[in-house]
């Protein structure tokens, strides 16, 4: 008889029947995925691991004997916050597609930015007919801030498209062709200098707001920004004023505070902004599956629990 693993999620309708329909085949030779409410009671006494993806903490909770669970995210902040520190161990969805289809998303909205696509939008809505200067990607200095797996492959990936690069992160990183900077003081100088900034750091205490007025205020006068990170990273208000004061030119946002945004939020008629509905980096379920499955087989084969988060740095 198979071990049964507990699938627990709130996530979209969309979403729980796609890892539904995969993560049992992916499974099948390791154990039987079963959703917590068909769950009997012997089964929900028993589970050691489950799935989840944007779990109900209650329905966590009511499996005692749980020692960790698989995020099917990458994101792990709201498990961090709504599970008890002395729970089950959390372990993030770390996917090679994932930076992969990352660094993708940073370079065509790099490119995006680059050849000026917001301007001639806004004049083929009044008709205007105009080309402006393009310059070459090494006349461009893109800032990434954050350099984890992610954050590393998209500044590679754009230094391989000529692009001058840069990259900070909270402590003292090293990349090969990369100027890198860290802390405070490094963050205001990745910011003065660069023309493109693209934020992909995790969600934590320390990086909660860190990009506000002040933050902005470093910024390099007509400086795009990109926000693929997580939202409240960014405050979206300071954002506001130095659009409509010109210190920023535009900002492509992917996530923010509260998803879907709600419909009487300026952003979305903000001519200098791009609204994205959280697809930088969508989950590739195919891969992810075959990841979870391996994560789980060898934990039933030899007890080891996969790396899980620092609770203390909440990635």
């Amino acid at each position: 008889m198979k071990t049964v693993v507990p699938f627990i999620s709130a996530a979209s309708d969309g979403e729980r029947q796609a890892w539904r329909d995969v993560l049992p085949a992916a499974l099948e030779e390791v154990a039987e995925v079963k959703p917590f409410e068909a769950l009997t009671e012997e089964e929900r006494l028993a589970a050691k691991v489950a799935i989840v993806a944007n779990p109900d903490p209650a329905e966590v909770a009511a499996l005692p004997a749980l020692v960790w669970v698989q995020s099917l995210w990458a994101g792990v902040e709201r498990l961090c916050a709504d599970l008890p520190e002395n729970g089950p161990r959390i372990v993030r969805l770390t996917d090679p597609q994932m930076a992969e289809t990352m660094s993708e998303a940073v370079l065509a909205w790099t490119l995006y930015l680059h050849r000026d696509m917001p301007r001639y939008r806004l004049q083929q809505e009044k008709k205007i007919w105009q080309d402006h200067v393009l310059k070459l990607p090494q006349e461009r200095t893109i800032g990434v801030l954050g350099l984890g797996k992610l954050g590393a492959a998209a500044a590679l990936r754009l230094k391989t498209n000529g692009f001058d690069v840069a990259g900070w992160s909270r402590s003292e990183k090293v990349l090969e062709g990369i100027s890198c900077f860290h802390g405070e003081d490094g963050l205001a100088a990745i910011l003065n200098r660069s023309d493109i900034i693209v934020l992909l750091m995790p969600l934590t205490v320390e990086t909660k707001g860190l990009i506000g007025e002040k933050a902005l205020q470093h910024c390099k006068k007509g400086a795009a920004l990109i926000n693929f990170a997580r939202g409240p990273i960014l405050d979206a208000k300071a954002l506001i004023a130095a659009l409509d004061r010109g210190d920023l030119s535009h900002a492509v946002l992917d996530v923010f505070n509260e998803e879907p945004l709600p419909q009487s939020d300026p952003l979305w008629g903000h001519e200098s902004v791009t609204v994205l509905p959280h697809i930088s980096a969508p989950t590739i379920t195919t891969t992810a599956s075959r990841i979870v499955a391996r994560n789980i087989g060898r934990y039933f084969e030899t007890g080891t629990v996969p790396e899980s988060v620092d609770r203390k740095r909440g990635y």
